[in-house]
């Protein structure tokens, strides 16, 4: 989603709000209220807090005499920005009954028409254009933390309730193959001139790689419980020390949301369409990066870097999909480099040379984190449409597995 004119703005405005709406739809007062851990945000709140980021930096900024629609908002929906003032901690989100569903839909609705009407008063201002694009953006990452989070919400419900309903599976499984990428000089990173891009993935420099050769596929939940009958979560050698003292401190033997199923005969998995046996097929889902990089140590290959990454992917798929395939990876032959999983790259999330954060307090989105976390790239089966690009620099810290993140090998 590129913003080009003020007609554009506003239309591209009124369909990403839409959406996050027909995510919250589905759910009732109760699910849209709870966190279920503090990684976990409840629904409502990212509803409240992707408009919170229109009133806070587009309305109090660039419309004067704006009055906000409730002042306590502005602390209650306030994520991490300090330069914004104080705000309620993260991990009480799940605490607040109150403002109700109701409530923040009144609150959307007003900021949504406050923005119409700035909008229509400031028709072509590169600045508030420039706001309301990255506000969309950054919209769109809500809504697929809306997804993730809701999905560890009906996860650990005893019912374990669907959220969607369930599609076919598509493709099947196929022998792991490798595609060889030149070395060399490349040059990564996204350009100035080009569509949208967060701060994050500038600007463009040139990096040194060696030849290497990239897996034509994503792991799958078969390879994966390959691992795990091979002891996978038993050998401490495989694991680095924080991986093996997670696994022994949280007793994991296997992914996020897989069970061993009752009767003995085999595994099932949580998804956001409901709980279904494991297939072998799929790319496997919910692992931590101590767990990718366990199992690249186990599979006698390792992760690739995230300038790997790129390089591969321009060579082997450089144009990510227009939609997204459903709520839950599934197997197919494009080798899933877009729109199944996020995956887990070597690489610590830190600043490329020579970058700068963005001017203002929007500058606090992405460079205040550059420390204890690891890059995703691609997409995943939750991304929006049009949200995912080549240059784009998911992160999160190691031991997360709520993300939805799987892994490439590379050699």
């Amino acid at each position: 989603m590129t913003v080009v004119a003020a007609g554009a703005t506003l239309d591209a405005f009124v369909a990403v709000r839409a959406a996050t709406e027909g995510l919250a739809a589905p759910l009732s007062a109760e699910d849209q209220t709870v966190s279920s851990m503090p990684d976990v945000s409840p629904t409502k709140w990212h509803r409240a807090h992707t408009t919170w980021f229109f009133e806070q930096f587009l309305l109090l900024v660039a419309s004067p005499g704006y009055e906000p629609v409730d002042e306590r908002y502005l602390y209650l929906f306030n994520s991490y920005y300090e330069g914004a003032g104080p705000r309620h901690p993260r991990a009480e989100r799940g605490l607040l009954t109150r403002p109700g569903c109701a409530e923040v839909a009144d609150y959307r609705a007003r900021v949504d028409e406050a923005v119409a009407a700035l909008l229509a008063r400031r028709q072509g201002d590169p600045a508030v254009d420039a706001t309301v694009e990255l506000g969309l953006h950054h919209e769109q990452q809500h809504q697929e933390l809306l997804l993730m989070d809701i999905k560890h919400v009906l996860g650990t419900n005893p019912f374990r309730p669907a959220y969607a309903a369930a599609r076919p599976a598509r493709g099947g499984a196929r022998p792991l193959g490798w595609l060889p990428v030149d070395g060399g000089v490349v040059e990564v990173g996204a350009p100035p001139d080009g569509p949208f891009t967060f701060d994050n993935e500038t600007p463009v420099h040139r990096a040194w790689v060696e030849p290497f050769e990239v897996a034509d596929r994503l792991v799958s939940a078969g390879d994966w419980l390959e691992f795990m009958a091979d002891g996978g979560y038993e050998q401490p050698g495989l694991w680095l020390s924080d991986g093996w003292a997670a696994v022994r401190a949280e007793g994991r033997r296997a992914p996020l949301y897989w069970d061993a199923a009752p009767d003995g005969s085999g595994w099932i998995v949580h998804t956001l369409e409901g709980h279904r046996p494991v297939d072998p097929a799929e790319p496997v889902v919910h692992v931590s990066y101590h767990e990718a990089e366990a199992f690249a140590h186990w599979a006698g290959a390792r992760l690739p870097t995230e300038v790997e990454w790129e390089v591969a992917a321009r060579r082997w798929a450089p144009d990510p999909p227009v939609r997204p395939i459903g709520m839950h990876p599934a197997a197919g032959a494009d080798g899933g480099w877009w729109g199944q999983v996020w995956q887990w790259t070597a690489s610590a999330y830190l600043p490329y040379p020579g970058f700068r954060p963005a001017p203002g307090l929007v500058g606090e989105y992405n460079g205040k984190f550059m420390c204890g976390q690891h890059v995703l790239r691609g997409s995943a089966c939750v991304t929006p449409p049009g949200h995912a690009r080549l240059t784009y620099r998911n992160f999160f810290p190691p031991a997360a597995r709520w993300a939805f993140s799987g892994l490439r090998l590379a050699r």
